[in-house]
């Protein structure tokens, strides 16, 4: 009878263990994936009872996020306190005792009872606040009644700290504009992935996006185009005949910056120069090398016609611009462009020719270094920073610029290994204009392929660079162009979940990447 029993005692054993195996591992539907996730059984219940216990004033506008939010999805409110309850279930949001300078590094640890958000700095404790809101239920409160609803919220020790300091996510708003709203949601997105750059391209050849005070022309001129290209450019193309276009104010553009300020989020403003500046030189004709009459492109591509570097009142013009452009947006860098500027005018502007003689310069190449330089440093004497595409080495690299690599990473690691900051954002893959997928019905794109799992294996930064020269690479940001994207509903079509899975890049340590769990999550 005993070897019976214990016969069966060993039986239950293995089977209670082979139970165990088979028991799949809890997956919380976190994203970019934590440093450290240690998942618990247990399960804290937020009502409106929940208390937010807050000993630090200075946390005081992320407490009143989470609160909001708590508002808006769930109908609940919480109140914050300054002293931990003797009972009931809280909030607690505290500094660490060591304090060493990681101002978006978060501690999120929870029980039945106690939901305990450790942050040195106000961004950490934001990222904790949204990684919190992840852990909620999708399921929002249906209910009239205030603080009705009741949130069941899995619990998890998590510790977390972002791997990259350039978290960016781009958006065109110059090939076709998007309403103060639909720019606010798209925050909304970057904050839920963490990222804390929103790259705004405002001004191009096809529209100037930015109303600056003193040249009103740039958005009663620069900002209408008379029509559109239908589909692909060519020379037998159509258009549509439909006026087109759109600006934010500068009450607009304050308010969107607050925006993205409560979410921690640096709004980097591109005013592209010298070249696709077809929409500026519409608006004031006499800032080109030919003083003609221009129009506001109405088609895709690279004009020949842009802004004359041999006219010293051309940067009077931009230093006008960039002044109103510096008081409203308060972060370091301004995206000058750069890019595609062509030359052909160049070549044949006497004023044009004549600086390139009286500067000892070689070609039209260090032409257009010479104009970034000038431009860098009249915004370096405004305390800003120039950041600009990898076009900006051609002819010498300004002294202080960084470099948005596009055109794969060549120009990024030129960059770092001449110890200029870098962005690296080449068009494989983290282009989201282009088709996400080989299927039939794919919406229309500019060209390319770049499938999601190509997004979520691309690696900032080059293996080509030695340690001391890879500290250069600030990180990344995935572009959003949208010449083929005409409404918002397209740019969440085309930037989701190609956003998620480039957020992991930039934020999970690479080696708890994994595919196949991230596609689950």
């Amino acid at each position: 009878m005993k070897r019976i029993l214990s016969l069966l005692l060993i039986l239950l054993s293995v089977a209670t263990v082979a139970q165990k195996q088979e028991t799949p591992v809890k997956v919380l539907p976190l994203i970019p994936l934590p440093k450290e996730v240690t998942p618990s059984s247990d399960v804290f219940t937020l009502t409106a009872k929940t208390l937010i216990v807050l000993t630090n004033e200075k946390f005081k506008p992320e407490a009143d996020y989470l609160n909001k939010y708590l508002k808006t999805n769930y109908n609940i409110e919480l109140q914050i306190v300054a002293s931990v309850p003797n009972d009931g279930n809280y909030i607690f949001i505290t500094q660490p005792d060591f304090q060493g300078g990681f101002l978006e590094n978060y501690d999120l640890s929870m029980n039945q009872n106690q939901l305990l958000l450790t942050a040195e700095g106000n961004e950490g404790l934001f990222y904790g606040i949204e990684t919190l809101i992840q852990l909620m239920p999708l399921e929002k409160s249906l209910s009239g009644v205030l603080g009705d609803a009741e949130l069941k919220i899995p619990c998890a020790n998590i510790k977390d700290a972002p791997r990259y300091q350039w978290r960016g996510m781009h958006l065109d708003c110059s090939r076709h504009f998007f309403s103060k709203e639909e720019v606010k949601k798209y925050l909304d997105y970057l904050a839920m992935y963490k990222f804390n750059v929103f790259h705004w391209h405002l001004t191009d050849d096809q529209g100037w996006r930015v109303e600056i005070k003193k040249y009103p022309l740039l958005t009663t001129i620069g900002s209408q185009r008379k029509e559109t290209v239908i589909g692909h450019p060519s020379d037998t193309a159509h258009y549509d005949g439909k006026p087109y276009g759109g600006f934010y104010t500068q009450e607009d553009i304050k308010e969107i910056v607050t925006y993205a300020g409560v979410r921690h989020i640096t709004v980097v403003p591109e005013i592209e120069m010298p070249g696709h500046s077809l929409a500026a030189v519409a608006a004031y004709p006499q800032f080109s090398c030919n003083n003609g009459h221009y129009e506001t492109w109405t088609t895709w591509g690279q004009s020949l016609d842009n802004y004359c570097p041999g006219n010293d009142s051309t940067f009077l013009f931009l230093e006008d611009i960039l002044s109103e452009v510096c008081n409203l947006f308060p972060g370091m860098y301004i995206h000058i462009g750069g890019d595609e500027c062509a030359k052909d005018r160049w070549k044949t502007c006497p004023k044009c020719q004549k600086r390139i003689v009286d500067e000892k310069l070689k070609n039209e190449n260090e032409l257009q270094s010479y104009f970034i330089a000038r431009i860098e440093k009249y915004l370096n004497s405004k305390g800003k920073q120039i950041i600009g595409w990898d076009e900006i080495l051609e002819g010498g690299l300004a002294p202080n610029a960084a470099v948005m690599s596009w055109r794969g990473t060549k120009g990024g690691v030129t960059a770092a290994k001449q110890k200029h900051n870098v962005v690296m954002s080449p068009g494989k893959p983290c282009y989201f204009d282009h088709y996400q997928s080989k299927d039939k019905k794919e919406p229309p794109a500019i060209g390319g392929f770049n499938p999601l799992d190509s997004v979520y294996a691309y690696k900032p930064t080059p293996q080509s660079l030695k340690e001391n020269e890879a500290q250069y690479i600030m990180g990344a940001q995935g572009n959003v162009w949208t010449e083929y994207i005409t409404d918002f509903k397209s740019v969440e079509y085309m930037s989701m979940p190609r956003m998620a899975a480039l957020s992991e890049v930039l934020w999970t340590p690479s080696e708890k990447k994994d595919y196949k769990n991230f596609i689950e999550r």
